[in-house]
């Protein structure tokens, strides 16, 4: 029994120490990583100028076309991840804070996320590479239920979150093997679709009346004199439920609604994503009313 004991405890001893050598060794490739996505592109990234930030979720990603922007001499970039909530948001903008970016205006998607301040466990995982090398990371997901094992037990968020951040993504960031996510200065334009769902029904959603990271972003934006532009994006003329953008803006009366700025399904590419052409009108119309030359 004795000799059994001892060799399960050299077993589970050479487990932890081959654990912790490969979280050094994965955590040191996403340490180099700038060219996959934008939240390694940020972690890594040295302090900038802009103009103008775009953040929010796919309905930023998708809604903003960072060039017209340019053309007009404003240096942009749309940093919406596509399936990001406000929580990933908010810790995205204080990283930018941390490496000392230089914002003047932040335009912010801020509708449908509203509804909740849960974090979305598949970007959410694209930060915990780098929960050891930032304060900041780490004080953020201390409220999160796995903290303790995302923290102390080595290499386990990599195995929890092998498809997004295991082997094959450490392997493509060794690499340097680039992806579409920052061309086109972080704007990704959708085409229609004959089979886009266009077709939603939110009429059981319902803004929180004190979304806590919502509220994180407009204290950032003070304390840095930011100009925070919060606006609601548009969603096809087929929803059921559009009386969620008046609960928003009863809660929230200072975020701009333009959910019917655009609303023909011929300018989507499913309900809540509009395409290319909709991204455009929709763009045109903010610069309008907030970058007038």
């Amino acid at each position: 029994m004795k000799n059994f004991l001892v060799y399960m405890t050299k077993i589970l001893i050479v487990i932890f120490l081959v654990a912790m050598i490969l979280d050094c060794i994965y955590t040191a490739v996403f340490l180099q990583s700038k060219n996959r996505g934008k939240i390694e592109t940020v972690f890594n990234s040295k302090a900038q100028k802009l103009d103008v930030l775009i953040l929010g979720t796919s309905r930023a990603h998708n809604h903003f076309v960072a060039q017209m922007f340019e053309d007009r001499g404003l240096k942009t970039f749309n940093y919406g991840i596509s399936g990001g909530h406000l929580f990933e948001t908010s810790l995205l903008l204080k990283l930018m804070i941390e490496r000392k970016y230089t914002i003047k205006n932040i335009i912010l998607e801020a509708d449908l996320s509203l509804a909740s301040d849960k974090e979305s466990e598949g970007i959410t995982a694209k930060f915990l590479p780098y929960i050891h090398n930032s304060a900041i990371i780490k004080e953020h997901f201390k409220s999160d239920a796995n903290f303790n094992k995302f923290y102390y037990i080595p290499f386990y968020r990599y195995i929890k979150y092998d498809s997004k951040i295991g082997f094959r993504e450490v392997f493509y960031a060794a690499v340097h093997k680039k992806t579409n996510v920052l061309d086109n200065l972080g704007y990704y334009p959708l085409i229609k679709h004959k089979n886009g769902n266009m077709k939603n029904n939110i009429i059981n959603l319902n803004p929180l009346p004190h979304n806590k990271y919502y509220q994180e972003i407009k204290n950032i934006c003070k304390a840095n004199n930011i100009n925070l532009i919060a606006v609601m994006t548009p969603m096809c003329e087929n929803v059921v439920g559009m009386n969620y953008f008046e609960k928003v803006k009863k809660v929230y009366p200072e975020i701009h609604n333009y959910e019917n700025v655009v609303v023909e399904n011929k300018y989507f590419s499913s309900c809540g994503h509009m395409n290319d052409t909709g991204a455009r009108m929709f763009t045109a119309r903010i610069l309008k009313d907030f970058f007038k030359k």
